[in-house]
């Protein structure tokens, strides 16, 4: 069956991982790589030559033989002969579906023609900078025969397909003693009788690439010239704690501006090849040219927006910079869709509508590149292409001149009808998806229970808590950078606060969903509640939630997406305990905040609301550090019965549990309360003395 290892399989998957796992290689889900061989029919007993190859949409770094393709090459090949001409190609691929063999395994790419119909049983197809750099120089070709000799053919740009494996099964044919090719404005193909053979000719096309490469930066430098031209003076990069600082202030913003026609992830990267790229003369010409490879803008669109300032420009008129140019851009990427469309109705096709016309890529001088995507991985994805991209323009200025495919040709691959339905197999998006949250007091308890449920539910999350270490723990618990990072923050300080929101707007472009839920307690009557008592519970909770809430509405304004805030009030907001004034005091405080903000936040787009629990015993970080002692002591009641104990005294008779909680703030920040603000929500099974009237 398809699933069944084989020698050949294990061989393919091994040489696939290490060639993903190396960025000078390929790029995360670029390239594919194929075995042929044979394995037993399961019908006839007999043998059959199969073809093995990375199916669409995987990634060479974590390829796992579940993700190959396998199909059986006599009827691959047989394809050959009612293949109706390059005008129909596209239907080539669903035709790969007829000579699939077994069953599970990944869907046929579009580049299994080449694969199955280059004669030779291992063959890599790789995006290699390098390689890249070669392909999009103005001499390519030229360039290749100078580096190569006869070793490496040269094949003008086609777009991948049917009629490309064409080609190059014709070039391995007509050159026998050629170990791969160099595919213009794309990247590499190489070949071998084994795995070994494959591999070490597919190393070594992309290592005499860089040298050669290296040598020309070289002899540049002695020179005193640079690929990219002469550094900028303004232009260089500001130092490292200015410039995060900048990047923090400004990324909400850019995140807005990304986000017009569809919400964003983002992401951002102060590399040094990017600031180094930002630095040079030559950026906004070579930014102007886009983007090659495939792959490339396919992540990242075919340019991005540039900002036309030096790095010392003050923030307040990079914003304003910003707002200037996104129109333009939006314009130029419409004209850019028309004329593709235009063009494709020509040829009898019609061309999906427009995915939306704002920037993926947005490079600012002195501070470095924000990227975007449908989640953090795509907007960290879209960043490292970029920096491919980079990287491949050096390469080309270093030895010629950058000469990227037609704009024709990258619309005919943005808006390909293939590509179309690729989005249109990928899984519905989760309720909060785009979303980015900030949760305080995270680590454990209700704080902890909600941020598995946000991230659960789609969203990106700030895992904020007094202890970093949990925090950071409980981040890798949620799975890690690209859904959750944790960071420390006493919510009594304002600077930790606003580094909070940094890190949120560093980590993944800004901020949509807070959550106030930092608490302790002291379970003290009135003769013996300190001052300090009284101002440790007001400063984290009052005070606290006032400081998260306004850097946040600062960061969600600047954005211009709305946003939602929700306070972990409690019971006690509106019920008269005993032995408990502070605590019931501030979060009476926090209760009335929600109401305020409500007002006040409403025309921004930002919903306000509150949850009032009461009883959660298990699991909670406020009842574990004493509380849960105390309030027992209260009630004369067992320590380890107390959560039993609030339960038998409510209308449901049910213990509340952090997890009730985190269902309630999901309820109020997902998509079916869209107009609901301003409302308290009581979590805590029915407390008749703490209804809202």
């Amino acid at each position: 069956m398809t699933t069944d290892t084989t020698p050949a399989v294990d061989a393919l998957v091994a040489r696939s991982n290490r060639l993903g796992s190396d960025p000078r290689v390929t790029n995360f889900a670029g390239g594919n790589t194929s075995a042929k061989g044979t394995a037993t029919d399961p019908v006839t007993g007999e043998d059959a030559e199969l073809l093995w190859v990375k199916g669409s949409g995987g990634d060479l770094g974590t390829l796992k033989p579940q993700g190959l393709a396998v199909l059986r090459l006599d009827r691959m090949r047989a394809l050959v002969d009612t293949y109706p001409g390059i005008d129909r190609e596209d239907e080539m691929v669903a035709a790969f579906d007829y000579c699939l063999h077994g069953k599970g395994g990944a869907a046929p790419s579009i580049d299994t023609a080449m694969h199955g119909l280059v004669d030779a049983d291992h063959v890599d197809h790789l995006h290699p900078d390098a390689g890249i750099a070669i392909a999009t120089a103005a001499d390519g070709e030229k360039l290749t025969a100078e580096i190569f000799g006869d070793e490496v053919v040269w094949v003008p740009w086609r777009r991948p397909g049917f009629q490309l494996g064409l080609d190059i099964a014709a070039i391995k044919a007509k050159n026998p003693q050629a170990i791969g090719c160099i595919l213009g404005g794309h990247g590499i193909t190489a070949w071998g009788d084994t795995s070994e053979e494959c591999e070490q000719r597919s190393l070594a096309i992309i290592r005499r690439a860089e040298e050669f490469i290296a040598a020309r930066t070289a002899s540049l430098a002695e020179r005193g010239e640079h690929p990219f031209g002469s550094v900028r003076p303004g232009y260089e990069a500001l130092p490292d704690d200015e410039r995060r600082a900048k990047a923090a202030a400004l990324a909400p913003v850019i995140r807005g501006i990304a986000s017009t026609d569809a919400p964003q992830v983002g992401h951002f990267t102060d590399a040094g090849v990017v600031l180094d790229f930002l630095s040079r003369e030559k950026l906004a010409v070579l930014a102007d040219l886009g983007t090659s490879c495939p792959d490339h803008f396919l992540r990242t669109k075919v340019k991005p927006l540039v900002v036309d300032l030096p790095a010392d420009a003050p923030v307040d008129d990079v914003v304003a910079r910003l707002h200037e140019l996104h129109e333009p851009y939006r314009q130029d990427y419409a004209a850019y869709y028309e004329r593709g469309a235009a063009a494709a109705r020509e040829r009898g096709e019609e061309p999906p509508a427009m995915r939306g016309a704002d920037p993926l890529i947005v490079l600012v001088p002195g501070v470095g590149m924000f990227s975007f995507g449908r989640n953090k991985q795509t907007a960290r994805v879209a960043g490292e292409f970029y920096v491919n991209a980079i990287n491949v323009m050096r390469g080309a200025e270093a030895i010629s001149a950058y000469t990227p495919i037609d704009e024709s040709e990258k619309f005919r691959i943005e808006y390909w009808a293939l590509e179309e339905a690729k989005l249109r197999r990928m899984p519905a998006p989760k309720p909060l998806a785009t979303r980015v949250a900030l949760v305080t007091g995270a680590a454990s308890g209700i704080g902890k229970a909600t941020a598995l449920r946000l991230a659960a539910e789609g969203a990106c999350v700030v895992i904020a808590d007094l202890d970093a270490d949990k925090a950071r723990e409980a981040a890798a618990e949620l799975g890690g950078p690209d859904i959750a990072v944790g960071v420390a923050a006493d919510v009594t300080s304002a600077a930790d606060v606003a580094a909070a929101v940094d890190e949120a707007a560093l980590a993944f472009g800004g901020v949509d969903l807070v959550v106030n839920n930092a608490g302790l307690s002291i379970s003290k009557p009135l003769l013996e509640t300190t001052e300090k008592d009284w101002d440790l519970q007001h400063d984290v909770m009052a005070r606290g939630s006032f400081l998260v809430a306004r850097e946040a509405a600062r960061a969600m304004i600047a954005q211009g997406m709305g946003g939602d805030i929700v306070y972990i009030a409690s019971k006690n907001s509106l019920f008269a305990g005993p032995n408990n004034v502070a605590y019931s005091a501030a979060k009476a405080d926090q209760a009335h905040q929600v109401r305020l903000l409500a007002a006040e936040l409403g025309e921004h787009g930002i919903r306000v609301n509150g949850i009032n629990p009461d009883g959660v015993v298990r699991g909670s970080g406020i009842f574990a550090g004493g509380w849960g002692a105390k309030r027992a002591a209260v009630y004369g009641v067992p320590e380890d019965e107390l959560g039993q104990y609030y339960a038998q005294r409510t209308l449901l008779k049910r213990e509340v549990l952090p997890d009730h909680v985190a269902a309630a703030v999901f309820a109020l920040v997902g998509p079916d309360l869209p107009l609901t603000t301003g409302l308290h929500v009581p979590v805590d099974s029915g407390v008749a003395a703490a209804f809202l009237r």
